[in-house]
């Protein structure tokens, strides 16, 4: 849901959030292997960015990471840590139910019998390593198998005139739980109220904007959409959107954070971008993406890499495989295996708004900026 590009968040806070993604990508790895590491997912590393927002300065939860062909093949700083490993719990639980919902549904290959036992036996694994690894930082994984559970009965008994707000209800607990506990991981349990408060809106405002976004292709193919079997109407998902935007901005301005500007950026900025995308009241003039280089579409090329920095061609051909492997040769920005000149694979997306109209009040405030949150109540 929370997709930011490189030029609303600028380098530095660029830089964070990269080490988040690749810190919950390497925490999947580390606790559970390579295959776990197909969950990593934006919204998740929210987790390990509010942990952190919390615990102190950036640099006492990073270590350097090996090459990686998403970067490049170069080295990073990245975030690692119980927050992270909360992150990977999280992911790996809700993928897990992800993944039973498609069974279930009989979506796609899952509809073959011996592929639909696979992904069970995949999906169990999964809730075992999460509950694993949540026990090992303090946090009871069982409130989201419970959620899951729970959801599935409930939409099981929804029909018309069912508040929406009762199917949502299961997210908003799990996703309440987790914001929570990073308040107990970085030692402030005076937050977890307001971060609890934060999650259970963060919760809703995904379900609905999930609903809104698949209402379509569900209604094409008959599958189960909480919108259409509670009849409730998009004028309503959009009121209840808004509504939780703006209860994300206030609970946040109850949490005591030591370095809130990465959390600011993405759970007060971002979130508004996420429903006028869902909602498609907002068109994108920007093509950059969070691996994007600086300057945008227009901007002058940057000279061509003396020789010296370019890769010869095995090194450029495996580079190239990894890319490739990992879908960034058509979903994101990277550098060119052999040159290193900066690429844009033709399928990268940025919803930015054209400039956006957070950047503009940004810019317009002192108090605003990527190195730091704020706190001049304005409505951006």
């Amino acid at each position: 849901m929370v997709r930011p590009c490189r030029h609303r968040l600028g380098e530095k806070l660029t830089a964070q959030w990269m080490a988040h993604l690749c810190g919950l990508c390497l925490a999947l790895r580390g606790d559970h292997g390579q295959l776990a590491r197909i969950v990593t997912n934006y919204d998740g590393l929210l987790i390990s960015v509010l942990t952190e927002a919390q615990s102190g300065p950036a640099e006492a939860g990073r270590r350097t990471a090996g090459p990686c062909p998403l970067r490049g093949m170069r080295t990073a700083s990245v975030a690692h840590g119980e927050g992270a490993r909360l992150a990977a719990a999280v992911s790996l639980v809700l993928a897990s139910a992800k993944v039973r919902d498609h069974v279930a549904d009989g979506d796609g290959l899952l509809a073959r019998r011996p592929v639909a036992l696979a992904a069970r036996r995949v999906a169990a694994s999964w809730d075992r390593a999460g509950a694993r690894t949540g026990t090992d930082i303090g946090f009871d994984t069982a409130v989201l198998l419970d959620a899951v559970d729970r959801q599935t009965g409930i939409e099981t008994l929804a029909g018309p005139g069912t508040p929406i707000l009762t199917v949502t209800e299961p997210t908003e607990t799990a996703t309440a739980a987790a914001f929570a506990h990073t308040a107990v991981l970085a030692g402030r349990p005076r937050n977890a109220g307001p971060l609890a408060e934060a999650g259970a809106l963060f919760g809703r405002l995904a379900h609905l904007l999930d609903a809104v976004e698949d209402r379509e292709a569900d209604a094409a193919s008959g599958a189960w959409n909480p919108l259409t079997a509670t009849g409730t109407p998009l004028e309503e998902a959009r009121r209840l959107a808004d509504d939780a935007v703006h209860g994300i901005r206030l609970a946040l301005r109850e949490v005591e954070f030591t370095d809130g500007g990465l959390a600011h950026r993405l759970l007060v900025h971002e979130l508004p971008n996420s429903v006028h995308r869902a909602f498609g009241t907002v068109s994108c003039a920007h093509t950059g993406g969070p691996y994007a280089p600086p300057g945008g579409p227009g901007a002058p090329l940057p000279p061509e890499p003396p020789r010296r920095d370019r890769r010869g061609l095995m090194a450029g051909c495996a580079v190239w495989l990894g890319l490739a492997c990992t879908c960034q040769l058509c979903c994101g920005s990277y550098e060119d295996p052999w040159t290193r000149e900066p690429k844009q694979g033709p399928c990268t997306n940025c919803d930015c708004s054209g400039c956006g109209d957070c950047c503009e009040c940004c810019n317009c405030c002192s108090c605003c900026g990527e190195d730091g949150g704020c706190d001049c109540g304005c409505d951006c």
